[in-house]
């Protein structure tokens, strides 16, 4: 079924059905370019196939199947973090929470890279978000905890839009706001990348898709690539003229290292053979440092929630704040907060009312590094939260507590809460409670110099012109947004960059 490394060579193969692999592989087809689509975990096919399982559709659940169960294995003082991504066609698209967020223009501008500003990815977002079905909750559908909340935020002086209360977390020129959310959610459906991208093209004789697909590595060769997969416990190799890399910031960077690309004697300390030293491949990992201010549940709300999910769709997620720190010298929001309730144990709550307080420009940086050669050897995941010198980030989250506090404080909070907690906002208390926010980044950067980065700006691997990465592993610096429609923005913009050089 696969073809071997002595014959013709597919044009392109796209390693991974994520985000970004989804959008670069279905606009390469829709563009005339054969693909071949590699996805490590189950692809349902269209989304009127009825397979695909119940809460990867439910928009009100987080899923917690086809997941890779990368955590961060032991840590000191507090209980190991689970670094959840998903292993199946549309990657994290397909189990994330669906809400669509853009950043700010600064967060593009700031990368400082030819083809990469905010005036030129604009029209690019604006495809993304209509492929994506992005809306915005009306205030009718505001469930009756987040209505309460919008209550409070207008009580407390947030910037509200008191017409419409929607959040504009979709404006790239947008500051400090508070409202609902928009979200890529269609009919009760989380509208994954999957549907936007491939469901268009998926009777196209140019795309082929093999599922259940696990890349080992890639020979980079100079008229073609070879790609080491393991498929149905057999070892095959397939040939192309180009190889996209979307396995997501961590399996990205795996792939590379066991292909022997990365830090000398970082690979040879692990097994592996190096043949081509990338000092920066790994590195620049982070992520949007989090933590909340929680309250318990009071007896009237809980039936409130019970009432409302009887009646149909109530999410735990619907309002979003954007705000600014003590340390945003520039005027632009570095925090988000977002109340999140669910009258049952959830993945994000165990039935209490959070106010999860997220800072979205983030100093720390950590690594990501292959343990071993195999491809069924998990990394080293290490964030290092909190860990920048100044104490950037473990300030701003301080910041934002306080924020959240006030906010469950109001009373159209209060009244319907109870066990309001002794604070605790010392350096340790927070160092113990840090979460992640889902949205790592940054492990492939793009930049001109192969010393500091890994990527040039069209997203081909510096000295491996044949290997181009189109994920959120590309992005200098992190956004301030839920990465889910700026990754599917990467992608779409290589697409765009491929297709230039036909």
């Amino acid at each position: 079924m696969m073809r071997t490394s002595d014959s013709t060579a597919q044009e392109v193969i796209v390693i991974g059905g994520g985000s970004g692999g989804a959008a670069v592989a279905g606009r390469l087809v829709e563009a005339g370019v054969a693909v071949t689509l590699l996805e490590a975990g189950p692809d349902y096919g269209h989304r009127a196939s009825g397979r695909w399982p119940n809460e990867i559709l439910d928009a009100t659940m987080l899923a917690t199947t086809h997941d890779w169960d990368y955590s961060s294995g032991p840590v000191s003082g507090r209980a190991p973090w689970r670094f959840e991504r998903a292993r199946i066609m549309g990657g994290c698209s397909s189990h994330n929470g669906a809400i669509a967020a853009v950043g700010h223009r600064s967060d593009y501008d700031g990368w400082g890279l030819s083809g990469w500003t905010t005036d030129e990815l604009r029209p690019i977002f604006a495809r993304v978000l209509d492929r994506m079905r992005v809306r915005t909750y009306a205030p009718s559908e505001a469930g009756p905890f987040h209505a309460r909340c919008l209550d409070a935020a207008v009580g407390s002086g947030w910037p509200v839009d008191t017409e419409t209360f929607a959040s504009d977390l979709c404006d790239l020129d947008a500051g400090e706001n508070f409202g609902l959310e928009p979200v890529n959610v269609f009919e009760g459906i989380r509208w994954n990348a999957a549907f936007a991208y491939l469901d268009p093209v998926r009777a196209s004789p140019l795309l082929t898709v093999f599922d259940h697909t696990l890349v080992d590595r890639v020979e980079h060769h100079a008229g073609h690539v070879v790609v080491h997969v393991v498929r149905d416990g057999r070892r095959e190799a397939l040939v192309a003229e180009t190889v996209v890399l979307a396995g997501g910031v961590y399996g990205t960077l795996l792939i590379l290292q066991r292909s022997g690309f990365g830090s000398t004697n970082q690979l040879r300390a692990v097994g592996i053979e190096p043949t081509h030293h990338l000092p920066q491949v790994g590195r620049n990992l982070h992520d949007h440092p989090m933590i909340n201010a929680s309250r318990a549940l009071g007896p009237e709300l809980r039936r409130w929630l019970a009432e409302a999910s009887a009646k149909g769709f109530v999410s735990e997620e619907q309002t979003l704040g954007k705000a600014c720190s003590s340390l945003a010298t520039d005027g632009v929001y570095d925090l988000h907060l977002f109340p999140v309730c669910a009258s049952t144990q959830t993945q994000l709550t165990d039935g209490r009312a959070l106010v999860e307080v997220a800072c979205v420009a983030p100093e720390s940086r950590g690594l990501v590094m292959a343990s071993g050669p195999g491809p069924d050897v998990h990394p080293v995941i290490d964030h290092r939260y909190l860990s920048d010198p100044e104490g950037h980030d473990l300030a701003a989250l301080r910041d934002g507590l306080v924020m959240a506090e006030a906010l469950l404080d109001h009373p159209s909070l209060a009244s319907v809460l109870v066990d309001a907690p002794h604070r605790d906002l010392s350096d340790e208390t927070i160092r113990r409670d840090v979460q992640h926010y889902y949205h790592p980044v940054g492990t492939a950067a793009m930049g001109s110099d192969p010393g500091s980065s890994v990527c040039d700006v069209t997203g081909r691997v510096h000295g491996l012109d044949r290997l181009v990465v189109p994920d959120a592993s590309l992005m200098p610096r992190i956004p301030r947004a839920n990465i889910n429609i700026p990754a599917i923005v990467v992608g779409e913009r290589i697409a765009e960059l491929l297709l230039s050089r036909r």
